[in-house]
């Protein structure tokens, strides 16, 4: 049996969070959840959150500000293109799993002339770098495992 923690991101408490059950048997998956339809529904992602990015100054002008002017710096055409860097991004957004920035930057790349296979390119590229910066630990792993052995 395994055990899944799903977090409850509409409670008040931070992390309160409600256990699922899943069951495996061969190939067939139960899950055994007592959650109502009307929370699983809920997201912690809102996409109209994206609209109000610019309002991160509104607690902390002063590195609010700082962060703009170095985000504006180091997106303008330089030793890489700005389409470059909108693809740069648009990876890397997919490597951190943020959902702002890949809606961010699909639009961005696309405003900025990359197209489809483009776009997924970068995706496939971050994917790589994801799995293999994974798979590197295994020279750790391996490491351990002969040293415990020999």
């Amino acid at each position: 049996m395994l055990l899944f923690v799903y977090l409850n991101l509409t409670s008040v408490k931070p992390f309160a969070g409600v256990i699922r059950y899943i069951k495996t048997s061969y190939l067939d998956v139960t899950i055994i959840n007592n959650l109502t339809k009307s929370k699983m529904s809920k997201s912690y992602y809102n996409a109209d959150d994206l609209k109000k990015f610019a309002n991160i100054t509104e607690f902390q002008k002063p590195l609010g500000d700082k962060f703009f002017e170095y985000y504006g710096e180091v997106f303008k055409d330089g030793a890489l293109t700005a389409r470059e860097k909108s693809l740069i991004a648009l990876a890397v957004a997919h490597a951190v799993q943020c959902p702002y920035c890949i809606d961010a930057y699909s639009g961005d790349c696309l405003q900025k002339g990359a197209d489809e296979e483009q776009m997924m390119e970068a995706v496939h590229v971050a994917a790589a770098i994801k799995s293999g910066s994974t798979l590197v630990y295994g020279v750790q792993m391996m490491n351990h495992v002969k040293e415990k052995t020999m």
